[in-house]
């Protein structure tokens, strides 16, 4: 499978993904980022990654959890849904097996603050009470989310 990635190669876009992930009205994000470089090497070991999506904002249910979340999909169909803030750090674990449904949602957003209606892309992960959300606003996020699902739909509905 190429282009898989490593726990340092993921933890370089998360690196990457903090300092973006300051409003231009928000402190910049206080983050030890050597402590988190080993809290990721020690979550994903020598797991290979296929695909990461990086939330560029929270999803609704996330907001007293972190600044934003990483959703990871190794070559071994094991999904990470892992959430970074300045002194937080978690992630969750679990097959791709284990998801009872998997939901696209392809709709439109009320954006207040602009006062206009906006394309969104949602995908919903849902495994018992547990809801891993996947969201995308602009196109290059929109092709990330839409070869994570596919990656995702592959390993759980391969053709025959």
């Amino acid at each position: 499978m190429a282009g898989l990635m490593s726990a340092d190669e993921i933890f370089e876009q998360a690196q990457n993904a903090a300092a973006a992930a300051t409003g231009l009205d928000e402190k910049a994000m206080q983050i030890d980022y050597p402590a988190l470089k080993e809290k990721f090497r020690a979550a994903l070991g020598d797991r290979k990654v296929a695909r990461c999506h990086i939330n560029k904002f929270l999803p609704e249910g996330y907001e007293d959890q972190g600044r934003f979340n990483l959703v990871l999909l190794t070559a071994g169909n094991v999904l990470f849904d892992m959430v970074i803030g300045d002194s937080y750090f978690r992630y969750d674990v679990l097959s791709v097996g284990q998801l009872d449904k998997v939901q696209l949602i392809d709709a439109m957003w009320d954006n207040k603050e602009k006062r206009r209606e906006e394309p969104f892309l949602s995908l919903r992960l849902m495994h018992g009470e547990e809801a891993h959300l996947l969201l995308a606003l602009d196109d290059e996020e929109r092709a990330s989310l839409l070869k994570f699902a596919s990656a995702v739909m592959a390993a759980r509905n391969p053709d025959k």
